[in-house]
């Protein structure tokens, strides 16, 4: 009988978090350069990559890490800094939208070619295109299955390109 430690399943998610582990701490000091954390680089991704660059509150928590609490205190924090805006939702007085600002499109701007660099060096270089392909299909397959709501707020037009949405 197998020894279920050795099982291949604790192997696969074992290499998957030591792998993001060890790419959030290459990442981590390029997004301090550039007076970001991780996760206000996460919301700031999350928010330009959608449609208007701007989410219902409640959609950026299901997309990130957060709880809504969480993403309110970030919200605030990065509006005060002038990254973010912060609009009421015309149709749901409970709702409201969060939004990049233009100072939050020129951090991001200065941040991403160093994070790309980054990640072409420690992660894409790693792989083949063909492996590449083969990865983001496989990881979107998963994420799909583990985080249904994580392209919550895409507007139908947007639905048929994943790529255009899909800020991880």
């Amino acid at each position: 009988m197998a020894e279920l430690h050795e099982d291949t399943r604790i192997t696969a998610i074992g290499l998957l978090a030591e792998t993001f582990t060890g790419l959030s701490a290459r990442f981590a000091a390029q997004f301090e350069a550039h007076k970001l954390s991780p996760v206000e680089f996460e919301v700031l991704m999350r928010l330009a990559r959608s449609p208007g660059h701007e989410l219902r509150m409640t959609d950026l928590a299901a997309q990130t890490a957060l709880s809504t609490s969480g993403v309110t205190r970030v919200v605030d924090r990065m509006e005060r800094d002038g990254l973010l805006r912060r609009r009421a939702c015309p149709s749901d007085r409970r709702s409201s939208y969060a939004g990049v600002t233009d100072a939050g499109m020129e951090r991001l701007a200065a941040t991403l070619p160093g994070h790309l660099r980054l990640i072409e060096e420690w992660f894409t270089g790693q792989l083949t295109p063909t492996e590449l392909d083969q990865l983001l299909t496989s990881l979107r397959k998963i994420r799909d299955a583990v985080n249904p709501c994580a392209t919550a707020g895409i507007r139908a037009e947007t639905a048929e390109a994943p790529e255009a949405v899909d800020a991880a």
